[in-house]
């Protein structure tokens, strides 16, 4: 058993790690998950019985009824402990007989039926001895004449039932018996299989195991590919970090200066439009004051010509001078001021270009990506070599491990195991099959004589005839009684051959099942073993003293057990820190220490970002200060509004014309009459151009425009440049004093963040190795093939079973002898009768 230990022992080696427990991984932000490939184990770690599974336990509630007794812990402790049995004086009574009395004590049920069992085997010999030497001297009931009885019928049918009833329970029994038997037979015949099974499932432990360690040594591949993906883009991943926390701080001034600068633009458009509006209007209303003047003048002429003092032409004349102040222009340029001067301040304004500063200002935030990447170049190339070399020294470990060799001499050993067992087993299947043609032998035995009495009842009952005499019973009758005493005969040959197979087997079978298969089961067989002192006077623990020569280590069967059964590795199942400290070879603090000195190397500068140089600035201040909020924007609204002329023309000079068509002919009518038409002319060649060009088209959509635009521009000016350049200090005041803090809090973060990639990986390698690699489940599921398997399942529990049904097949033939003796009486011919008046009673 320890050449087995220490072989496997070998397997956990192979990964130079120590084992301190269960790692706690860290949580690194985009960490590669790790899982080690499980193995899978042909061999199932338990056994199931089958369709025979409820007779075994109804054997061991018989087993429990018969021994109730907990597991003797102490009383093993106190055996092993005194296993030369030495006399002790210590006490009143020698020590051998007091823990002869508790071993008594224990086994009180098992020591009862053994008891019974030997009486059994020593009575019924004897009992059959002497009733066969009474029935040959006619005693005992061997005279052949049957006494007339009032109530034989009734006690013929009552023993006959009687008999059916035991014989029925017996073969019962002996079923029983055949399917232990056979059930050992094939058990025992599928311990090969079940050999091999365990021996394939350490073939491929060892199997496995390279390509665990391969796997690991990949995965650090991976992990390095993963930080060299990080570290070639450093430029979007840490001046991304930077980027992004800078941004939510610089985007909404950056958003209102450009804001602003669009405004700048629209509000020079909107003057320019406006000024060459207010042009536009001068120069209409100019031209149509002119004309309408040169109308109005020719008009006051006519109506100041002697042709207007005479009638009827005065009074026509009076009624047209009142009119003749209405024909004029109402448009008014002198009260509309010019814009030139903001005009011109807002255009200077707009060749600052301040568009482009906040290009400017977005660009240098958009560029730091590329600053870090640029400035970072050498650094990366350490970082890398560093993990590179690494990567080296993980191989060349891995490499310079001699797990070939190791594997090869456990893998010899397994082979040779292997033949040993191939060899012996066909052994024990020779022997079994003696067990087996013995236990066939005491099974026909029994079915021999239950068939004795089957026939003896089956022959009496249908050839019994009641009007018979006794003396008169017919063959059939007879061959029935002489088939029970055959029964009887052979009873009392082979029952105490058969009580004493019982009795040996249940003593074997029952002390099995209690003190292996029970205790082995609850893990008390375990405790047993791990406790301290027990196996060798100076070792503490014997597992560890006898694997690794230091008895202090506290390792115990049941724990070794117990992890090796839920799959841990050898390494952690074994404690193999306490023979190889790892950690020397593989120091986790040491690798992050050299990772983590490249990483501090990695310096990145950000010169100092100003998002708005002091000409932008100026640009702000001077369009503040452009004056376009001081404009009366609703004197210009409101003298667009107005009508070109004061009076209709066309109906000026309808009226003009009907009056004029009341003078008589000569001079006066005449002018009047081409006043008329030049005042039609004036309306229809220069009047709808002004009026379409000024106030529909120009001034209501184009200068009603800009001025919208100019109000919404100009309301709170001052507050709201002032409010920008105070956000612009702000900020521009975060930047120059948290730009570095961002830069060093970023770039450390980076840094775990690399870091933290090899961290988690080599903590999962120490979990990896020491808890799940090399798994020692085989081990266990061996132990359990082996106790629970073969031993109990294929050799106890069968035993048991057999004994069990035997036993019971066995005791039920002392009440059959007895009531196959008194029905024989019924069935059998007599030599002599009584003088019978009715012969139907019997």
């Amino acid at each position: 058993m320890a050449l087995v230990f220490s072989a496997l022992l070998l397997l956990g080696l192979c990964g130079k790690i120590s084992s301190e427990g269960q790692p706690a991984f860290h949580n690194t932000p985009g960490a590669m998950n790790y899982e080690l490939p499980t193995t899978k184990y042909e061999t199932q770690d338990t056994f199931n019985a089958g369709i025979v599974g409820p007779l075994y336990k109804m054997v061991h509630i018989f087993l429990n009824v018969v021994q109730p007794n907990d597991f003797p812990l102490d009383l093993i402790k106190k055996l092993i402990q005194n296993k030369n049995f030495d006399i002790s004086v210590d006490s009143k009574e020698p020590e051998i007989i007091v823990l002869a009395l508790k071993i008594a004590l224990y086994e009180i049920g098992v020591l009862i039926c053994a008891i019974l069992g030997l009486l059994f085997i020593i009575l019924m010999p004897l009992v059959g001895c002497f009733f066969c030497m009474c029935r040959c001297c006619n005693k005992c009931g061997g005279e052949m004449h049957q006494r007339q009885k009032q109530n034989a019928p009734c006690r013929r049918k009552c023993l006959g039932l009687s008999l059916l009833v035991i014989c029925l329970l017996m073969s019962l029994g002996i079923i029983y018996g055949f399917v232990a038997n056979q059930q050992t037979r094939t058990r025992i015949k599928g311990t090969q299989k079940l050999a091999k099974s365990n021996f394939r499932d350490f073939q491929t432990l060892l199997t496995e195991t390279p390509k665990q360690i391969d796997y690991i040594v990949e995965q650090y591949t991976n992990t390095k590919n993963k930080a060299f993906s990080d570290l070639d883009g450093i430029g979007s991943v840490l001046g991304g970090r930077i980027k992004d926390q800078l941004k939510p701080k610089v985007t909404p001034v950056l958003e209102e200066i450009k804001a602003m600068a669009t405004a700048i633009k629209q509000t020079k458009d909107a003057l320019q439009n406006m000024s060459s509006s207010l042009k536009s209007l001068q120069d209409a209303a100019t031209q149509l004051n002119t004309n309408l003047s040169s109308v109005r003048n020719s008009i006051e002429n006519s109506l100041s010509s002697s042709d207007c003092t005479s009638d009827p032409a005065s009074k026509i004349c009076d009624s047209i001078r009142p009119s003749l102040s209405s024909l004029g222009s109402s448009l008014n340029s002198s009260q509309l001021p010019s814009v030139d001067r903001e005009l011109n301040t807002v255009t200077d304004v707009d060749r600052t270009d301040l568009e482009s500063l906040v290009k400017r200002g977005y660009t240098t935030i958009d560029e730091i990506p590329n600053t870090i990447q640029n400035q970072t170049v050498d650094v990366i190339k350490d970082v890398k070599k560093t993990l590179d070399s690494i990567s080296s020294n993980i191989k060349d470990m891995s490499q310079s491990i001699p797990i070939e060799d190791m594997l090869l001499q456990v893998s010899h050993y397994l082979n040779n195991s292997n033949r040993y067992l191939n060899q012996e087993l066909p052994k024990l299947e020779e022997y079994d099959s003696y067990w087996w043609l013995g236990g066939l032998i005491v099974c026909f035995l029994l079915t021999l004589i239950v068939t004795f009495f089957f026939l003896g009842l089956l022959c009496g009952v249908f050839g019994y005839d009641k009007h018979a005499t006794p003396t008169r019973r017919g063959c059939v009758s007879n061959t029935g009684g002489i088939f029970l005493m055959a029964g009887v005969g052979f009873s009392f040959l082979f029952c105490w051959i058969l009580m004493i197979l019982v009795v040996l087997t249940f003593v074997v079978g029952a002390n099995v099942e209690k003190l292996l298969c029970e205790p082995y089961e609850n893990k008390k067989l375990l405790q047993v073993l791990d406790t301290p002192y027990l196996l060798k006077e100076q070792w503490q623990f014997y597992l560890s003293g006898m694997l690794f020569n230091n008895p202090d280590i506290n390792m115990t069967f049941e724990q070794v057990y117990r992890d090796c059964k839920r799959g841990r590795g050898i390494y952690a199942a074994f404690q193999l820190e306490n023979v190889v400290n790892i950690s020397d070879h593989f120091n986790i603090d040491q690798l992050s220490e050299n990772i983590n000195t490249e990483l501090e190397n990695l310096n990145v500068n950000i010169d100092s970002i100003e998002l708005l140089d002091n000409t932008g600035r100026k640009s702000l201040e001077d369009f503040a200060h452009s004056g376009i909020d001081t404009i009366d924007y609703s004197t210009y609204l409101k003298e667009t509004e107005k009508s070109p002329t004061e009076v209709n023309l066309l109906t000026f000079a309808s009226t003009l014309e009907a009056k004029a068509n009341q003078l008589p002919e000569g001079k006066l009518k005449q002018a009047f009459l081409l006043d008329v038409q030049n005042i039609r002319a004036i309306h229809e060649h220069l009047l709808p151009p002004v009026q379409q060009s000024l106030k529909f088209v120009r001034l209501r959509n184009t200068l009603r425009q800009s001025v919208w635009t100019l109000q919404q521009t100009s309301n709170k000016l001052p507050e709201k440049v002032k409010k920008i350049l105070a956000s612009l200090d702000s900020v521009q005041h975060f930047l120059t004093n948290n730009v570095s803090l961002i830069v060093i809090g970023e770039t450390k973060k980076f840094g775990k963040t690399i870091l933290g990639y090899f961290e988690h990986y080599l903590h999962w390698v120490l979990y990896a190795i020491t808890e799940k690699m090399t798994s020692c489940k085989p081990m266990a599921t061996a132990m359990d093939s082996a106790v629970n398997g073969i031993l109990c399942g294929y050799v106890a529990d069968p035993l048991n079973l057999f004994w069990f049904g035997i036993g019971k097949a066995t005791v039920l033939l002392l009440p059959a002898v007895i009531i196959a003796i008194k029905l024989a009486k019924y069935y059998r011919r007599m030599d002599s009768e009584d003088v019978y008046d009715d012969p139907s009673r019997y």
